[in-house]
């Protein structure tokens, strides 16, 4: 009897593993997908300072406290959410400043999202107070649709947008709310 017993554990344990076996049926690419699922960044870095150039030009400097890492997402993004200090130099070496309470870099558009308190100064000392502003790193391009302030030496204009190239010198605020001369 004691036989029979050994072999009915055995027959059960091997038909349970066996069940086992075949119920997974997950293949590779599915548990591939499972692990490029987005659980949280890649890497997280602290204080960040990189330098981009074009041509051996330098054309811009991010500087930020963290960045985390999303490229293991499907629309893979670098974050930093403790704020951002980006400068872009034109072919002359002016700057132009922004500094925002966030930033995402999206890879795939080569778009930068500034979001929060986001000021933006230029070389000529213009000045653009927004919420989020859109630079598109390709188009070299600023952009927004959000409420703006932009004040250069001789105005204020409010608006609802603003559209501008890299340098700021074909700025355009969009749908004006109001214009004040300013008198030094």
């Amino acid at each position: 009897m004691a036989l029979y017993g050994n072999i009915r554990t055995i027959n059960i344990i091997t038909i349970f593993l066996v069940m086992v076996f075949f119920s997974c049926n997950n293949s590779l690419k599915e548990v591939q997908d499972l692990n490029m699922a987005s659980y949280g960044p890649v890497s997280i870095a602290e204080n960040i300072n990189t330098k981009y150039t074009d041509s051996g030009r330098l054309t811009s400097v991010l500087v930020s406290p963290k960045m985390y890492n999303f490229t293991n997402n499907k629309f893979p993004y670098y974050e930093f959410p403790n704020g951002i200090d980006l400068t872009l130099f034109d072919d002359k070496l002016n700057k132009n400043t922004v500094i925002a309470d966030r930033a995402v870099v999206y890879s795939q558009t080569d778009l930068i999202d500034l979001k929060g308190n986001v000021v933006l100064t230029t070389a000529a000392n213009d000045t653009l107070f927004t919420d989020q502003l859109f630079y598109d790193q390709e188009k070299q391009w600023l952009f927004t649709n959000f409420p703006v302030k932009f004040r250069t030496k001789d105005y204020l204009t409010n608006g609802n947008g603003f559209d501008s190239n890299k340098n700021v010198t074909n700025a355009q605020v969009i749908e004006v709310t109001g214009r004040i001369f300013i008198d030094d």
